[in-house]
């Protein structure tokens, strides 16, 4: 098992560069104009510091919930909560600390919520075997949250260092990736079950095998369509190798009446000069079936890309790059797409820009069948965040909400909103 660091160097590698839930149909159609305020700034005292791949969460009152990798009281992460505050500002406060116990640390995804105000998330490292955790945090009535360990990694034949947060299914059973271990230690996909009584069970879906065939590292989180198959991606494996482990692949899970789930293997990146390589976020499913998802890098620039996955009448999938990233317009996107009610596509980038530490864009469909990029915002500028490795969410009012892991008043990255 490779140690945190060695594990969080091989992450990076993906993008070449030190300098990740389902469609959301929130916001109007509009083109996002280039109005852009920071709403924290991290890294000052015992703050988390480092936001990571999460994304973040609006619950029903408008607060923000998002995960640091680093930071807090014990510098091993921290879960935080941004609320607006009356006559406008936002006000954070760290709602835990992970620390060095059985309760894991290092969280690199992002939380979801229950409708009891419960957050659900993973940890990359600790736990009771030091391979990460998947956790629930309980609110009270106090203010105060109490964390409950729903799994630990690492033991036997599991998966170990999930970086993706978790997905949920109507029976509140939860879904998730780990980008080492499994069978045959490339990565698992694994179902945690409730047993109504406050105990979970777990069990691995797939075990990813790096075998010229099935793909291996799944860095982001999977998705479901309405028969309940699940959708992710590989950073590596898959038939083509890159001139190194292979340039990753596009997959489905589907569940049989055995409990057994079968893995079909949806495309495979080729770096062939139009087709991109190395996914490290999960996908988009649109009302038609249509899969979305970004790659670190290849396209046309090598640069990293946006595709689209169509399902072909009769069986199979056909994949076309909506657009190749340039040094301009941003390169290296990491983060997951959404999706606005007009069709346009919205992420980020972790380089390029103006200031080449990252972009927040918008991939616009045209009558025919061709996608126009809008560069929204580029980080980095002044006490601006840069660097994001997290996705965005909207607000109802079709605001964008998102993370850096860098810049800002102190260096520890940021929240921001990007207004129309």
């Amino acid at each position: 098992m490779p140690t945190p660091t060695q594990a969080f160097n091989r992450i990076r590698l993906v993008v070449g560069s030190l300098l990740v839930l389902a469609a959301i149909f929130l916001a109007p159609g509009t083109c996002l104009a280039v109005s852009d305020t920071v709403l924290h700034s991290f890294g000052r005292g015992s703050d988390g510091n480092f936001p990571d791949r999460g994304s973040l969460v609006f619950d029903s009152s408008g607060n923000l919930y998002g995960t640091t990798n680093l930071g807090g009281t014990n510098s091993l992460g921290t879960v935080f909560e941004l609320s607006p505050k009356a006559g406008g500002g936002w006000k954070e406060i760290v709602i835990y600390n992970f620390d060095n116990g059985d309760g894991g640390n290092s969280p690199q995804g992002g939380v979801i919520l229950d409708s009891t105000g419960a957050l659900y998330g993973t940890t990359y490292s600790g736990g009771s075997h030091n391979g990460g955790t998947v956790f629930k945090l309980i609110p009270h009535s106090d203010g105060t949250w109490t964390e409950k360990v729903l799994h630990s990694f690492g033991q036997d034949s599991d998966g170990y260092a999930p970086i993706a947060g978790v997905t949920v299914d109507s029976a509140g059973n939860l879904y998730g990736t780990t980008v080492y271990g499994g069978a045959f230690s490339e990565g698992t996909v694994y179902k945690l079950t409730p047993d109504g009584e406050g105990n979970w069970s777990e069990k691995v879906l797939h075990s990813f095998d790096n075998n010229g065939t099935d793909g291996a590292d799944p860095y982001g989180a999977v998705i479901f369509d309405s028969a309940g198959n699940l959708y992710g991606t590989t950073s590596y494996g898959g038939t083509n190798t890159c001139g190194g482990p292979g340039c990753g692949i596009v997959f489905e899970l589907s569940p049989g009446d055995d409990g057994i789930w079968t893995e079909t293997v949806l495309h495979n990146f080729n770096f062939d000069g139009t087709d991109g390589q190395n996914p490290a976020a999960g996908l988009l499913l649109d009302s038609g079936r249509n899969l979305y998802g970004s790659t670190t890098g290849g396209g046309a620039n090598d640069e990293g890309a946006v595709f689209e996955l169509k399902a072909k009448n009769g069986g199979g999938w056909t994949e076309k790059v909506l657009h190749s990233f340039d040094i301009t317009d941003g390169y290296h996107p990491d983060a997951p797409l959404i999706l606005d009610s007009s069709g346009n596509l919205y992420s980020t980038t972790l380089n390029g820009g103006d200031y080449s530490l990252g972009t927040v864009f918008e991939l616009i469909p045209q009558g025919d069948g061709t996608w126009t990029e809008k560069l929204l915002h580029s980080l980095g500028n002044g006490t601006d965040g840069a660097v994001p490795y997290a996705g965005l969410v909207f607000d109802s009012a079709g605001n964008l909400y998102g993370v850096t892991c860098q810049g800002g008043n102190y260096s520890g990255g940021t929240v921001f909103e990007v207004s129309p």
